[in-house]
């Protein structure tokens, strides 16, 4: 089965993650669809995106199961999609609703250095998981309604976020607590243990693309250049089969295992970079030859038939940091191997559509033999 024909029939059968509510997971899969329009023509990924997203999205922007009051910073994701279906339609209602989450982000609790919290419920905490989920938005946003100052604001969270997350070896780790009140937070630091790597996948995907949204100048130079160095950092990690590890910085922990949906991010992230002039050169080069090998990997070996189908595995379900109620998430490598491994769930093919989309844009010509 080739990536299209599954892709399309993912789509095709494709039921909203949480009951119909809007929601990131969504968000990753409209993305994915989105730029697969993008890169191809083809209407039937217009067709998919347009069915699925125009379920959630009320006449007046009104967002399904959407309450602001829960400052979830992952809710702003699914809001990408509504720059392009308002470009193509023309539809007022797109940008509604795109307002309606700017207006979240204004009221958005943050931390000292200027950091939105991850959600209510996660207080005083940031995870990359959300700078993916509301940075390149806020830009978007920013671009949509000639308000540069938001798109700075935006820079500067990154450069924090950075700095505040950063290990020796150049990789970042999940999360961090202002408070230094969790059990997972280094008493000194604030960070948590471990470098995972779906966060770094949301991370290298959040930079690329708020990076290619603007110009090269005074002000973005030192983010790209910390950008470079994160790649560099994250393709050096990468396993002879082309898949990453799902414990980024402990590749001979025992148990730990090739993850899929950071691989697909890291493929991504890796071809877009170097498409859209973030690396240039030998370093263009060697991002395109990673992101290839890991896209090729993912359709060789991880797309498996079950009952006449066939399905992405190797996927962590899911993973975080602390606990309302249950066991505690404590970030240690440990932890993120205790994860269930799913297939065909959204965090993951979202991000391989984003890659394969990509991929689309390479001529035979450029493709490494």
């Amino acid at each position: 089965m080739t990536l299209f024909s599954y892709f399309d029939r993912f789509a095709a059968s494709y039921a909203p993650y949480k009951g119909g509510a809007w929601c990131y997971e969504d968000g990753c899969v409209y993305r994915g669809l989105a730029l697969l329009a993008e890169a191809t023509g083809d209407p039937r990924w217009s067709a998919h995106l347009a069915r699925l997203a125009d379920a959630q999205i009320g006449p007046a922007g009104e967002l399904a199961g959407y309450d602001p009051e829960d400052f979830n910073i992952d809710n702003i994701l699914a809001g990408r999609v509504l720059f392009p279906l308002a470009e193509a339609t023309g539809d007022p209602r797109y940008l509604a609703a795109a307002d309606r989450l700017a207006a979240q982000l204004d009221r958005h609790p943050r931390i000292a250095s200027g950091n939105y919290w991850h959600k209510k419920r996660y207080p005083r905490q940031l995870w990359l998981d959300g700078l993916y989920m509301g940075l390149p938005f806020q830009i978007e946003y920013a671009h949509a309604k000639g308000d540069p100052a938001r798109a700075c604001d935006a820079l500067a969270q990154f450069a924090t976020a950075l700095a505040l997350t950063e290990t020796a070896g150049g990789l970042h780790v999940h999360g961090y607590d202002e408070s230094r009140t969790e059990r997972w937070s280094d008493p000194v630091t604030g960070r948590s243990p471990a470098v995972w790597a779906r966060a770094m996948g949301w991370l290298a995907m959040a930079l690329v693309d708020a990076l290619t949204l603007l110009p090269e100048d005074a002000a973005t130079r030192p983010l790209r250049a910390r950008t470079r160095a994160i790649l560099a950092a994250t393709g050096a990690r990468q396993a002879a089969s082309g898949l990453w590890p799902q414990v980024l910085d402990a590749p001979d922990l025992p148990g730990n295992y090739e993850e899929s949906s950071a691989s697909a991010m890291f493929a991504y992230a890796f071809l877009r970079a170097a498409r859209l002039g973030l690396a240039t050169g030998a370093g263009a080069e060697d991002l395109r030859r990673r992101g290839l090998r890991a896209l090729d990997a993912l359709a060789r070996t991880r797309l498996v038939p079950d009952e006449g189908v066939s399905r992405l595995t190797g996927i962590c379900h899911v993973a975080g940091l602390g606990a309302l109620s249950g066991p505690y998430r404590d970030g240690t490598p440990g932890y993120y191997l205790s994860e269930a491994v799913v297939a065909d769930d959204a965090k993951g093919v979202g991000p391989l559509m984003m890659a394969a989309a990509e991929a689309e844009w390479i001529p035979a010509e450029v493709v490494p033999g």
